[in-house]
């Protein structure tokens, strides 16, 4: 509505019939997000939300918008009066938040409703109605800038029904709140301001930057430097994401947000689309924090099939997810291979620390020669074997000793030589082991702590996704039933697939078989059957899933104790890692600086 010409009409009944069924208004909430589409349909640059009583006394919104002229004011309050559309084929091209035109007339069931607007900054008007009817009580002149007020009082004292079904007055100004909030993230340019019984708990001036609303709005302020912006698209849309790094997670999905044209709603599927792009990058049993912008040409989303408009049904959400998820991956899989990473001028440790390294990993191979190649600490097949496994590779040795199996045997004249002279397998000394589980190398003027098991994980991991995996097939083969028709779908769709991750699996009439396991695989047979079907949750992800499995469970454990040298020639190997983290999102290794030890001990 930015063009203030626009009049108000009410829609026919055959064209309100068949718009989907009424708003219900079931809590303040309800009318303060109501409340905001409008004055956001409205094109407002400011507009502030006051509630009293978890908004069941009051709530007052008040934009500076095109407001409304004397006609248009008349007609608001009536049932399907709108200025959105005109007719159901307007849906199809309509990019406002509201279309039914049944907030006002909703509004006015349950509460005393209050307008007052301007369209010029000249002539306004004050509109009472309700509680209990759509058509106004009265109207009269009044003095105002351009823009509106609308102010619903006393919710629910007509409809004393509904209002024992409220929560406490904390909990539904908590509801307002978060629909704010909302708001507030989609319209980053925008200034929002949130008042609360008098005291003001919000403000958002404009910014011109998703990244910096969804931080103003969500975050501590040490956090907001984690935060990075992607762009995405495909046919009929465009997405921006905002996502935190891999230092930035939660314990559960709240905090990941999808947006459709401007509102937020609930789409399980972009949620497993961030997800999926994440997988990985984060510590186990931790979630992104992301945001996802979705704008999509309004003919291929339905945002009619809710009456509060929380879902969209797209028509083809696939390319979105793919997108998506596609273009997290890529985030992820470049952030940690670029040496320009910024922080906001903060130590951030490891991200400094790895600044630092990538500036050394400019470097030229020269031929390394391993006295056993078999026993090159990346090869996955090094790995001793289950008992139901045939050893039919005579190059891969199967030593009941995994440490012995992981030994490097590096000749003294074997290098890296880095472009700029530096040469870690020179300047870099072993120090020891800390708690049978980490690796301690100085480097230059710092000390490494290297998680032993992490770095081997990602080592195997890296070798895993660049090189085909050695099938081994099993003396005995393993049977078992799956337990519903998601995990035969599961298996028969993927065979072709789990095949290339070295493992065979046949049907049987009834049953399934495992004929063949990737050489190297030590888990007994419910835990091979187990950790084969917790694939189905994979999605687009089943290679590096399996992969992340295999690995952990073939990486050398915490407590084991390799010798220095092949510690030694572990932990070099981590620290000319492109992405130091474990295939599950835990940093490898972390550092101190000389100059940081010093000043710990206070020494000059």
């Amino acid at each position: 509505m930015e063009n203030s010409s626009r009049r108000i009409l009410i829609l026919p009944p055959e064209e309100a019939r068949r718009i989907a069924a009424g708003e219900v208004i079931d809590r303040p909430a309800a009318l303060v997000r109501e409340f905001l589409d409008n004055a956001i349909d409205a094109g407002a640059s400011s507009i502030e939300v006051n509630i009293e009583e978890g908004g069941c006394k009051k709530i007052e919104v008040t934009d500076d918008g095109c407001g409304m002229t004397l006609e248009d004011l008349k007609l608001c309050t009536f049932t399907h009066a709108t200025s959105k559309i005109r007719c159901l084929d307007d849906l199809e091209t309509s990019v406002t938040l509201g279309f039914r035109g049944e907030a006002l007339s909703a509004a006015a069931a349950v509460s005393r409703l209050e307008i007052s607007c301007s369209a010029d900054g000249r002539e306004a008007y004050l509109l009472e109605a309700g509680p209990g009817g759509s058509f106004p009580l009265k109207i009269e002149q009044t003095r105002r800038t351009r823009g509106a007020t609308v102010r619903a009082l006393n919710i629910f004292h007509n409809v004393p029904a509904r209002k024992r079904f409220l929560k406490r007055e904390g909990s539904e100004a908590l509801l307002c709140r978060q629909v704010f909030i909302d708001k507030a993230i989609a319209f980053p340019q925008i200034n929002f301001r949130f008042i609360q019984d008098g005291k003001q708990r919000e403000f958002f001036p404009a910014v011109s930057e998703k990244k910096e609303r969804f931080s103003a709005a969500l975050l501590k302020q040490n956090e907001n430097f984690l935060l990075h912006e992607i762009k995405v698209s495909g046919d009929g849309f465009n997405a921006a994401v905002v996502t935190g790094s891999p230092d930035l997670y939660r314990n559960d999905r709240r905090h990941i947000y999808i947006f459709a044209n401007g509102r937020r709603v609930q789409e399980y599927s972009l949620i497993q689309a961030v997800e999926y792009g994440a997988q990985g990058w984060f510590p186990n049993g931790t979630h992104p924090v992301a945001a996802v912008f979705v704008d999509i040409n309004p003919s291929l989303a339905d945002f009619n099939i809710h009456p509060a408009k929380r879902e969209v049904r797209f028509r083809d959400p696939g390319a979105i997810h793919q997108a998506v998820s596609g273009g997290l991956k890529n985030f992820f899989h470049n952030y940690f291979l670029s040496s320009s990473q910024k922080n906001s001028g903060k130590d951030t440790g490891i991200h400094q620390t790895y600044d630092f390294l990538a500036q050394k990993r400019n470097y030229e191979f020269k031929d390394i020669e391993y006295e056993n190649p078999d026993q090159k600490i990346i090869n996955l097949s090094s790995t001793s074997y289950n008992n139901n496994t045939r050893n039919s590779n005579n190059n891969i040795p199967n030593n009941d000793n995994f440490l012995e199996s992981l030994r490097l045997n590096v000749k003294s004249s074997d290098k890296f030589f880095l472009n700029d002279n530096f040469s870690i397998y020179n300047e870099a000394r072993f120090v020891g082991r800390l708690f049978n589980l980490f690796i301690l190398i100085e480097w230059g003027d710092r000390l490494f702590i290297i998680d032993q098991h992490a770095a081997h994980e990602r080592i195997l991991y890296n070798h895993f996704l660049e090189n085909p995996a050695v099938k081994q097939e099993l003396l005995a083969p393993i049977p078992f039933r799956t337990e519903s028709d998601d995990e035969d779908r599961f298996l028969t769709e993927k065979k072709e697939e789990l095949s290339r991750l070295g493992i065979g699996i046949e049907k049987d009439e009834d049953a399934w078989r495992i004929d063949a396991l990737p050489a190297g695989w030590r888990l007994d047979d419910g835990q091979t059957v187990s950790e084969i079907l917790k694939l189905r949750t994979a999605g687009e992800n089943l290679t590096e899933k399996w992969a992340a499995s295999l690995c952990c469970k073939a990486a050398i454990k915490d407590g084991d104790i390799p010798d220095d040298k092949t510690a030694f020639a572990l932990g070099k190997e981590a620290l000319l890692l492109a992405d130091p983290h474990c295939p599950h999102g835990r940093p490898i290794w972390t550092e101190i600086s000389r100059e940081a030890l010093f000043k710990a001990v206070r020494r000059s």
